[in-house]
């Protein structure tokens, strides 16, 4: 993988670009506290027949850590901008958590941008506004150490306790990703997070959207994709054996799920 860096119209952007030139584009967007490399497996799989796009969010890897706090339309709209920097009219888009309620963001807000919308282990409003703020209060205040202590953490909000015992190198990669982001940026984000709240809104998504639901998340559980499915009118919905990041954990099931929904739009 040979990511690069793009300049945009809101900022510095880590990226990777493959697939044939001239395929549909699939964008891939990942969740809080992880970077593009997320997406290894998806993208092996997709760059055969589209161009895949990956990107580090605002406030992650290798991208702009600008200061917060963020929101919802500068996440959505540094998605625009990473387009329209690459020339690239429409896109089909996957995110999961944050990712997700970015691509809700852009269905509700810039539907005609978007072929597809594949909504993974989100909501149209994730957590409560209290806890994301004293977790961002939390790793301003204390910084990388902060972030050490989250990813110690995160494998049971992310992952079956089978997986963690089968699939420690995963559990131990993701780990690494969270405790590597930029406390600024990861605050922010949770600032966004706070206070975005899409379930008066995603009625007017025109877009083909698929939600997908891991039947095991404790996070953004199968009934907030069931809440999703009732708003969008003509949506889909699959479930697959998994907790919160379910394309890391069972990648053939989100594979699956992705690969016959795009074949159709």
């Amino acid at each position: 993988m040979a990511t690069q860096q793009i300049t945009t119209a809101t900022g510095m952007f880590n990226i990777d670009l493959q697939g044939p030139e001239g395929a549909p584009v699939l964008v891939f967007s990942n969740s809080l506290g992880t970077t593009l490399d997320m997406w290894d497996a998806q993208a092996r799989t997709f760059s055969s027949q589209y161009r895949v796009l990956r990107y580090d969010p605002r406030g992650h890897g290798a991208s702009v850590v600008s200061p917060g706090p963020y929101q919802f339309a500068q996440l959505g709209g540094d998605v625009l901008a990473i387009l329209d920097s690459l020339g690239i009219d429409q896109a089909h888009f996957c995110g999961i958590s944050m990712g997700g309620l970015t691509g809700l963001w852009l269905g509700v807000h810039a539907g005609a941008r978007m072929r597809s919308i594949t909504v993974a282990n989100s909501a149209a409003k994730i957590g409560a506004e209290a806890g994301w703020r004293d977790r961002a209060a939390l790793v301003r205040a204390n910084g990388a150490a902060a972030m050490q202590t989250l990813a110690d953490s995160s494998p049971s909000r992310w992952f079956t306790e089978g997986f963690i015992a089968s699939q420690p190198q995963v559990v131990q990669t993701a780990q690494a990703w969270i405790a590597g982001i930029a406390p600024e940026g990861y605050a922010s984000c949770c600032e966004a997070l706070a206070v975005e709240d899409l379930r008066a809104d995603i009625a007017r998504i025109q877009t083909p959207t698929l939600l997908i639901g891991g039947s095991a998340d404790p996070v953004t559980t199968v009934a907030d994709a069931e809440a999703m499915h009732a708003a969008i009118a003509g949506s889909e919905l699959a479930t697959v054996p998994a907790s919160h990041l379910s394309n890391l954990e069972v990648p053939q099931a989100f594979d699956l799920a992705l690969g016959s929904f795009l074949q159709k739009h």
